[in-house]
């Protein structure tokens, strides 16, 4: 799936390159650190490795201010939808109304191509209203993870 994405506060989104992925790795942590925490699962390794694993550029939009990376999502194709995967926001861009706007240009797409969108959310996490507030709702809960799916609107 292919989304024009809002670029807020002067900064300016690219394609996800092999080279981006310490960066991103290390903006992962940053972003879930808290929510690891709560569930008892932050390992200052594993957050990284975790991503490094299922990094795919090709998937992959990063948000950049300058040469810094401050954001990524990665879209990936799926036989029931769309996956969003690795959606982070550097805490300084969040609250303000960036990570609406980016789900608002998602869903967008998706309700006009007929796709169904899928993540999966840490259980405690903050970022699971934003999800609802968009038409994201309970698919199924594991013990860590709680999936969410958006039907595209009619």
């Amino acid at each position: 799936m292919i989304v024009q994405l809002p670029s807020p506060d002067s900064l300016a989104w690219s394609a996800g390159r092999s080279h981006d992925g310490p960066a991103l790795a290390e903006l992962r942590a940053l972003v879930l650190r808290a929510s690891l925490e709560r569930v008892g699962r932050f390992d200052e390794v594993r957050v990284r490795q975790r991503f490094l694993a299922s990094y795919v550029p090709g998937d992959t939009q990063v948000l950049r201010r300058a040469d810094e990376v401050v954001g990524s999502l990665a879209l990936r194709t799926a036989a029931a939808g769309t996956w969003i995967e690795h959606f982070y926001l550097h805490p300084s861009l969040q609250g303000r109304g960036s990570g609406s706007a980016i789900l608002r240009a998602v869903t967008s797409v998706a309700d006009a191509t007929a796709t169904t969108l899928h993540l999966d959310v840490l259980r405690g996490s903050d970022a699971r209203r934003l999800y609802e507030r968009h038409g994201f709702a309970l698919d199924r809960e594991e013990a860590v993870d709680i999936y969410l799916q958006r039907p595209p609107a009619s």
